[in-house]
């Protein structure tokens, strides 16, 4: 019995070390009115978002959406890509785990604001 669960402890570390791998992180840096990256171009997979406020002077914030889409209207806005708090002035703050399929996206800040860049994934 100790044997099974011992093996059933190493599987599932396994597979958490594989997932946490899997996860990689997308940094973006904010000024007043501009994201300093003007495109980004990544490979298909899982990303958290990683949003910094370099003392833009006001709360920032992060919205992801198709190419194509009304990126005006919140249901087209990738809801895991939102920062999980608004960026206050010199922090970082990071999104959920977002799972990018191959196409392009907009991505822009309304709180800031700024114009929307592209990131695609290939």
């Amino acid at each position: 019995m100790k044997q099974l669960i011992s093996t059933l402890v190493i599987a599932l570390a396994f597979v958490f070390n594989i997932n946490a791998q899997e996860t990689k992180t997308i940094a973006l840096e904010q000024t007043k009115g501009e994201f300093t990256q003007k495109s980004v171009t990544v490979s298909e997979g899982t990303y958290v978002f990683a949003v910094a406020n370099n003392n833009v002077g006001k709360d920032v914030g992060l919205v992801l959406v198709r190419k194509g889409k009304d990126a005006s209207d919140p249901k087209n806005h990738i809801q895991t890509a939102y920062v999980t708090q608004v960026v206050k002035d010199g922090k970082v703050e990071k999104s959920k785990a977002t799972k990018l399929s191959k196409g392009e996206y907009v991505y822009f800040c309304p709180l800031n604001p700024t114009p929307q860049y592209t990131l695609t994934v290939k």
